[in-house]
């Protein structure tokens, strides 16, 4: 495992998280199972490797901010994953151009610097690479729940998501970094997108 500076925010979430059970959604299983097979994928947000464990790679890395996700993603997924431990505002520890595949599931909405993520991303996708983003959906429904509710009621404060996405914003911010955006869609309230590099 390449070392990092530890989270101890993270860490603590994932204290909360059972070892054992909660298997992902149904739809995002099998939205990772449609990209298919890949030579070299990196499953970035990694958390305990559940949906590592989904992609088909003949070389597969998992990266995540916190030692705790990476332990239990370590007996999940074996001696052959190779473990990556980030540090969340820093450059990603990653040659340039090194995989075919990154996956980023429900880890978008938790990043502080977007555009370094996202820049960083494209840096260690292989020309023609593919990202594959899942991260919750939000609309002009979410506006109008707002405004109904107010906006205290509508977002819990201590919940660890900073960034909201609708179709039309992830689609923009993937287009303005470099992006080829191939597909995004909405299903079980959750935006499940694919772009290229």
């Amino acid at each position: 495992m390449i070392p990092a500076m530890a989270s101890p925010y993270d860490d603590e979430l994932w204290e909360l998280v059972p070892e054992i059970g909660n298997r992902p959604p149904p739809h995002i299983v099998a939205f990772v199972h449609s990209l298919g097979e890949a030579e070299r994928a990196l499953d970035l947000g990694c958390g305990d490797g559940r949906l590592s464990a989904e992609l088909g790679a003949l070389k597969l890395f998992a990266a995540d901010v916190s030692p705790l996700a990476l332990d239990r993603a370590r007996m999940r997924l074996g001696a052959d994953a190779q473990l990556v431990e980030t540090d969340p505002d820093a450059p990603l520890p990653l040659e340039d151009s090194q995989f075919d595949l990154v996956l980023c599931a429900e880890t978008l909405e938790h990043v502080r610097d977007v555009q370094l993520f996202l820049s960083e991303i494209r840096r260690v996708l292989r020309p023609g690479g593919t990202l594959a983003v899942t991260t919750p959906a939000h609309s002009r429904f979410t506006g109008l729940k707002l405004l109904v509710r107010g906006f205290e009621n509508g977002f819990d404060p201590l919940s660890p998501h900073l960034r909201f996405f609708s179709k039309r914003s992830l689609a923009r911010v993937l287009g303005e970094l470099g992006y080829d955006v191939r597909s995004i869609r909405r299903e079980k309230g959750t935006l499940l997108a694919t772009a290229r590099r």
